[in-house]
């Protein structure tokens, strides 16, 4: 009899066990104010496996740049974006610019990289194909304007098995020393 009235109160507990423990880590790349430490790349953790990650961008003639995100998805999994946009803000602060798509593509890790498919947009949602056991969703974007001394860049954020999950905001900075924008922390 005491069995019954326990396992109601036990039961939620045991169940929120089963779930996924996740606690995101530096949503903020910035580390120090003055961001001034080079960083040859940049990997964010989501949960089940997803990731997101990017490296110095390419610096434009014009002073403007272009980025390269990978998001990689293990097989089975998949991530609902919340929005369609990638923002150019200042540090912390308001929007600067919205990039440009340049391209948008998928392959599984086990495909020759010449066979992607091509996508015109971003996508509602990323998904895992099922010949690989993850799936590189890789998106490039271009900012044509000139861009300040420093400046962050936040890719939409995801709802992972309906979880809404923040997106990290990566953090760049012109090097006078190299002529180039960079990741900084």
């Amino acid at each position: 009899m005491r069995l019954r009235y326990t396992l109601p109160l036990v039961l939620p507990l045991l169940l929120s066990a089963c779930g996924d423990s996740y606690t995101p880590v530096d949503v903020y790349m910035a580390k120090t104010p003055d961001c001034a430490s080079w960083q040859d790349g940049s990997r964010f953790e989501l949960p089940r496996g997803i990731s997101v990650s990017t490296t110095p961008p390419v610096t434009l003639p014009d002073g403007g740049a272009e980025f390269t995100f990978v998001y990689l998805v293990p097989r089975g999994q998949r991530a609902l974006f919340l929005s369609r946009e990638f923002a150019v803000s200042t540090p912390q602060g308001p929007v600067i610019a919205k990039p440009e798509l340049v391209s948008f593509y998928q392959r599984t890790t086990n495909s020759p990289a010449e066979i992607v498919e091509v996508i015109p947009k971003v996508p509602d949602m990323l998904i895992a194909g099922a010949t690989g056991e993850e799936t590189i969703w890789r998106v490039r974007l271009r900012v044509k304007q000139k861009l300040p001394d420093r400046f962050d860049v936040t890719p939409p954020a995801f709802e992972i098995a309906l979880t809404k999950y923040p997106m990290r905001t990566f953090t760049y900075r012109f090097f006078p020393d190299r002529k180039v924008y960079g990741l900084c922390s």
